[in-house]
């Protein structure tokens, strides 16, 4: 092919094609994966909390850059699964796998590598096609030593599971080192196209699905332990409220908290409904700022048996 390429007089030869593509971080929970994500786009798109799984959706950043558009998949973690949403998670996790352009694995630089991190790199290792890079999180927090043992491990984990990192890059996202050099590593591994999104676009997930999610983790502020996973959200409606003055608009948001139990119901909505409205109250907030418009948010609260374990249920909550 190569002598039939013609160039015309106005371009330079070296000028790089523009590409895009998709790639997705994995990692064991809480490997900061959605930090990773919020600070190569530039703003909170995936939903961070210290509580593992709390981005169940695919939710997706997008970094726009003049010569490349890199479009970050967020996949929920893989785990061991232990219920039917388990293994829908993970079986959500594998065709995500096999159809982004490259794979970012996450690592904490100041942890071990542990089963965990053995587990999902076995996964790794049988989706041939995709490149992958080990991206050694949180580097901020160790040693020029510390850091220097990890990445020499993280090699060798690759080597052990008959595969070649196409890159190791050691960042910290909230020192902001070395983030904008892992969107140079990843760019290049991505096909030359288009771009995919429009400019304006940081995240393609519907406004529904990240009012849930705000909602959902001030749902779980607090009570993580009493209520770890056991809180879907479903967004019903949203309906601009009739006769407000154009310069004075009310966005009504009507939405339900499902928990398992009765018994949760209590831990939820607190001693004379306080805990309810503070969750009301916080999550308004994040929403207005979401939306840029005022919200009147009404909560309910519905117990939907044992939801974690029924498809029928998982399936009407947007799993």
């Amino acid at each position: 092919m190569g002598a039939m390429s013609v160039r015309t007089p106005s371009s330079k030869p070296s000028e790089a094609p523009h590409r895009a593509g998709f790639a997705c971080f994995v990692g064991r929970p809480n490997a900061g994966k959605s930090t990773l994500t919020n600070a190569l786009v530039g703003q909170k798109v995936a939903i961070t909390a210290n509580q593992p799984q709390t981005t169940r959706h695919t939710v997706r950043g997008i970094v726009h850059r003049p010569d490349a558009q890199l479009i970050l998949v967020d996949t929920p973690g893989l785990h061991k699964p232990r219920t039917l949403l388990g293994q829908r998670l993970n079986d959500i996790v594998r065709t995500t796998w096999a159809e982004v352009d490259v794979i970012g694995f996450c690592l904490p630089a100041n942890e071990k590598l542990g089963p965990g991190d053995r587990f999902i790199a076995k996964e790794l290792a049988s989706i041939k096609k995709t490149p992958k890079i080990a991206i050694v999180t949180k580097t901020d927090l160790v040693d020029s030593k510390t850091l220097a043992e990890q990445l020499i491990a993280i090699d060798q984990l690759g080597k052990e599971l008959g595969f070649e990192w196409a890159e190791i890059v050691p960042v910290s996202a909230v020192a902001d080192q070395q983030v904008d050099l892992l969107a140079d590593l990843l760019i290049p591994l991505l096909p030359e196209g288009p771009a995919l999104y429009p400019e304006g676009d940081l995240t393609d997930e519907p406004e529904q699905v990240m009012i849930a999610e705000l909602i959902r983790e001030a749902a779980l502020e607090g009570v993580r332990d009493e209520l770890p996973h056991s809180i879907a959200v479903v967004v019903e409606e949203m309906i601009p409220r009739e006769d407000r003055p154009a310069d004075k608009p009310l966005l009504d948001i009507h939405a339900f908290v499902y928990i398992e139990r009765p018994s949760q119901k209590g831990i939820i909505i607190g001693p004379k409904g306080k805990r309810l409205k503070d969750v009301g109250i916080k999550s308004r907030k994040q929403i207005e700022a979401l939306l840029g418009t005022p919200v009147f948010l009404d909560l309910h609260v519905k117990v939907a048996k044992d939801w974690q374990r029924d498809p029928r249920q998982l399936r009407k909550l947007g799993f």
